[in-house]
């Protein structure tokens, strides 16, 4: 049976983000699997260029616009998408795992009535067609598999880095849709309501995610890891201990309590190794830790280790990767 597979696109005021395209490419798999059709779903105030997301697989593009959804607020999100799905059949909905991404989840998945899997790492068919997931479960030492019945559309969110795919974008056929929509007068006041975003890289995003632990002695020394993160193009993490002495806001937290992370490079800096801890990045593709104890629980799970001071082992790292990155 052919599925309708939906995408939500994540964005902010510099366009969209790339985690979305990596989300497309997961539904253009599963779609040419079932003989289905990728439609996409991208709220913004104004005319986008969407070529892109039919390169990476979309069938039909469909803009919804207004002034008040440049800036992402659930509620405004929540009340455009929810009356787009009642309209539209749509089997499957997909959106990125990033903090946005859960809470708007959530939120459809209440209003509408639906079923929902967060977090999920790998995506197949299975039956006549249907979707099912896996995702981690009891801090990532088991993984569940997650099948839906019930109403429709099931709502899936993708961990971020985990669905890229190689393959560059091609050229292919695709439509585009734009539908004015309104908004209630609420939404209005919600937007004056949004706390400023910083301009940060989300760790859950990063390629590369710089953390440390208490090992950097205090906040004055994290300034060392927003330097190596800013020459390799990454995101500073910290471990909980860290966020609960206040040296961190919680957004950086990495762990158990905190984020979940997948990157290509994630580069430990005096953080031990809790178990807390590794169940938020332990999925990195590969893992460098520089402690000073050379028995820490971290080494067990490095690909690199260097035993020694972080203080003095970060500032020249920065300086030799300054050397090959930087011209």
């Amino acid at each position: 049976m052919s599925q309708v597979l939906g995408v939500v696109i994540e964005h902010d005021q510099e366009g969209f983000k790339p985690v979305s395209l990596e989300v497309i490419s997961a539904a253009r798999k599963l779609a040419d699997q079932v003989s289905g059709k990728v439609v996409v779903f991208y709220l913004c105030q104004a005319d986008e260029q969407v070529e892109l997301f039919i390169q990476y697989g979309a069938d039909e593009v469909r803009l919804l616009q207004h002034p008040d959804l440049n800036t992402y607020i659930h509620e405004n999100y929540g009340f455009a998408l929810t009356r787009e799905l009642e309209k539209s059949s749509v089997d499957y909905l997909f959106l990125p795992a990033t903090n946005n991404g859960k809470e708007l989840s959530a939120l459809l998945s209440a209003q509408l009535g639906v079923g929902v899997a967060t977090d999920c790492i790998s995506l197949s068919v299975w039956g006549e067609g249907d979707v099912e997931a896996v995702r981690p479960v009891s801090a990532g030492k088991a993984l569940s598999t997650v099948r839906f019945k019930g109403k429709k559309p099931y709502i899936l969110t993708l961990r971020p880095n985990v669905f890229r795919e190689a393959d560059s974008p091609i050229s292919r056929p695709g439509e585009v849709f734009k539908e004015d929509i309104q908004l209630p007068e609420l939404s209005r006041q919600a937007q004056q309501l949004v706390k400023k975003v910083g301009s940060q890289l989300d760790i859950t995003e990063a390629r590369i995610v710089v953390s440390g632990g208490l090992g950097m002695q205090g906040p004055e020394n994290f300034k060392l890891l927003e330097e190596l993160a800013e020459v390799l193009g990454g995101a500073v993490g910290a471990s909980r201990p860290v966020v609960d002495n206040g040296w961190r806001e919680y957004s950086n937290q990495v762990g158990q309590t905190g984020r979940t992370v997948s990157p290509d490079l994630y580069i430990a800096c005096g953080i031990s190794g809790s178990v807390q801890h590794l169940a938020g990045m332990s999925s990195s593709r590969c893992i460098v830790a520089i402690n000073t104890d050379p028995n820490a629980p971290i080494f067990s799970v490095a690909d690199y280790g260097i035993v020694g001071d972080v203080l003095k082992v970060v500032p020249a790292l920065t300086r030799e990767f300054k050397k090959v990155l930087v011209s």
